[in-house]
């Protein structure tokens, strides 16, 4: 009956812990690119850290109060008695992705009235003209550092051979991040659907004194490929 009784005990807790609910997790630091126009959709990255393995899958939250946002970090919490979840910190890296925006100031607030209450500003700028981007942007997927982080390789896919790379420039927001970006050219009037991979090699500037950099990479499908690197003294 003892028995019984502890495998019953056993169950209950078991399918308890199973049951995760949102909860707020740490953030250390939020990254504002610059560059952008309201055609343009625009992302933050936050960084941050599960506490331990009873955090699952960090989700962010927003909430828009005029030219105030608010983005809340939450992850999927079983509960801290589990014997399945290890003491152990886990670092995690989101985009947040805001969509498009009007010109002007914004003001960011991650984790608002939290011990962990994060602030920056976000400028959005007025279009050069009413096309949906300024610039064709090469499809990169991926982003390779070298050993010592002071070169990158951007990896992907042009949408046809009519296209070529134009230039790689960049856009710096003095603070800690270089938005990059891989502009296309149009060769020939002929576009068959045809993806030609590519990859392009560019040298990380040495303009910021941030611990950490985010390099941050307007891609083709209008969204963007992030990597953070240690910065380059």
């Amino acid at each position: 009956m003892k028995f019984i009784s502890f495998l019953s005990l056993l169950t209950t807790s078991l399918l308890f812990a199973g049951v995760p609910v949102l909860k707020q997790v740490p953030v250390d630091h939020i990254f504002t690119p610059k560059g952008f126009d309201s055609n343009d959709n625009i992302e933050v990255v936050v960084t941050g850290t599960l506490p331990n393995l009873c955090h699952k899958a960090p989700k962010t939250f927003i909430k828009r109060d005029g030219r105030n946002i608010n983005i809340t970090v939450k992850s999927l919490y079983y509960q801290s008695d589990n014997p399945y979840c290890p003491e152990m910190v886990v670092p995690f890296k989101k985009v947040v992705d805001l969509g498009p925006m009007d010109k002007g100031e914004f003001k960011i607030t991650v984790n608002k009235d939290s011990r962990w209450e994060m602030k920056d500003k976000l400028k959005i700028k007025k279009p050069i003209d009413d096309n949906i981007d300024n610039y064709q942007y090469a499809y990169v997927e991926e982003i390779r550092a070298n050993d010592s982080e002071d070169e990158i390789t951007l990896m992907g896919y042009n949408p046809s051979n009519c296209y070529d790379l134009d230039k790689v420039t960049y856009v710096s927001n003095d603070k800690d991040t270089y938005s990059i970006l891989p502009r296309l050219k149009k060769v020939s009037e002929f576009c068959p659907v045809k993806l030609t991979p590519f990859t392009i090699t560019w040298k990380v500037p040495r303009e910021l004194d941030a611990k950490k950099v985010l390099l941050h990479v307007r891609t083709l499908n209008g969204n963007s490929v992030n990597k953070i690197i240690k910065n380059i003294q």
